[in-house]
């Protein structure tokens, strides 16, 4: 075998893999080839993952204040204590006053470290409000000392715990959100575009009435019907209907483009002339025959329902405290001041701006890789 036919052998292997690759594995290949959504994704899982365990993950219970450790900074991580290497541990802070600002000052006590140890116990909770447990991911091997990795709020209350359980309530309102809006975009524009007529004047003349409507506006005025007394759950998810009865008319656009662009396919026009129904066409091919679309889609919305969410609550028209979630605690920090002498309390803004750009890197991905035929 000569070299010239050694380097034609690879070159055709590759392109009969691509020849005969599904549609699904040239989204993968093209999808990983796309860094910054790889990178983006595992950022969103690692979001999603400490979402499911927030009991678990959060060394402390986000609702219990501590008079002694108000507007504390965070604590450093450190190696090193008097000169010799130790395992990773924090120094407890010791507080005094300043005499010209009156302020709370804190001091390292470098005279005792506390060790950090993971799978440690400390305040007890319910996971997911059904199993009794007491373990955390990680705490001091002192029960009387305390760790703040992100510093604490204006009552002592820990922000890493209360970051991480916001977590849950802002990230699940986006995807709760995204799947009521995708059942409202799939049934209304699928049925908009496969019939078509006066079904399809109808519908696309609602969803451009609710597109004329100001956005943010419109989320104000359903916001502030809910009623006061209602209890969190309620509020939570009249929050989570309220982003999606407009974040639907999207999805239904996407939806009925593609529809009408399918429906006069072979595929389609088999299945009818074989017998199937209306409603086995729509759901059983041509609905799966766009899920890579859909998934593209998605990913781009749910952002949009979790700053949507952000900025209802930090306006005061949202969820509200005892319950934490992004916007409330963002909704704390509206004191310039506060965030001037206290910038830690800002780290549920930087949540925010990771979690959306990621969201919006794999979006880019997805999309791009949603037609590998077209590269």
């Amino acid at each position: 075998m000569t070299a010239e036919t050694m380097t034609v052998l690879p070159a055709a292997d590759a392109t009969e893999r691509l020849d005969t690759a599904s549609q699904w594995q040239l989204m993968r290949w093209r999808f990983l080839r796309h860094k910054a959504a790889v990178v983006s994704l595992f950022v969103i899982a690692f979001f999603y993952a400490m979402a499911i365990a927030v009991e678990f993950v959060a060394p402390y219970d986000p609702n219990i204040p501590n008079v002694f450790y108000q507007y504390a900074p965070p604590m450093r991580i450190r190696f090193l204590h008097e000169g010799r290497l130790h395992r990773p541990f924090t120094y407890d802070y010791v507080q005094s006053r300043d005499p010209k600002t009156l302020r709370m000052v804190f001091a390292e006590d470098e005279e005792q470290p506390h060790p950090i140890r993971f799978w440690v116990k400390g305040d007890p909770y319910r996971f997911w409000g059904l199993w009794r447990g007491d373990r955390h991911l990680f705490g001091l091997e002192n029960p009387d000392a305390r760790i703040f990795l992100l510093g604490t709020d204006e009552l002592g209350r820990d922000m890493l715990s209360r970051v991480v359980y916001g977590t849950r309530i802002s990230l699940s309102i986006g995807f709760i959100g995204v799947i009521l809006s995708l059942a409202l975009g799939v049934l209304l524009g699928g049925v908009s575009g496969y019939f078509g007529g006066t079904v399809d004047l109808f519908i696309q003349r609602m969803i451009e009435l609710l597109q004329s409507l100001p956005q943010i506006p419109l989320w104000l005025t359903l916001s502030a019907a809910l009623p006061r007394e209602w209890t969190a759950i309620q509020i939570y998810f009249g929050i989570t209907i309220v982003i999606s009865v407009v974040a639907w008319t999207e999805i239904a656009r996407v939806v009925r483009g593609r529809f009408l662009a399918l429906r006069e396919e072979e595929f389609v026009l088999a299945a009818r002339f074989l017998g199937a129904s209306e409603t086995r066409i729509i759901f059983r091919h041509l609905v799966p025959s766009m899920t890579s679309h859909l998934i593209a889609v998605l990913t781009l919305r749910i952002p949009e329902m979790i700053l949507a969410e952000t900025a209802l609550s930090f306006i005061g028209l949202g969820l509200q405290a005892p319950v934490v979630s992004w916007g409330v605690l963002l909704a704390d920090v509206q004191n310039i001041r506060t965030v001037a002498s206290s910038p830690w309390l800002f780290s549920t803004g930087v949540c925010i701006i990771v979690v959306v750009l990621c969201f919006n890197f794999t979006g880019d991905g997805l999309r791009d890789a949603a037609d590998p035929y077209t590269h």
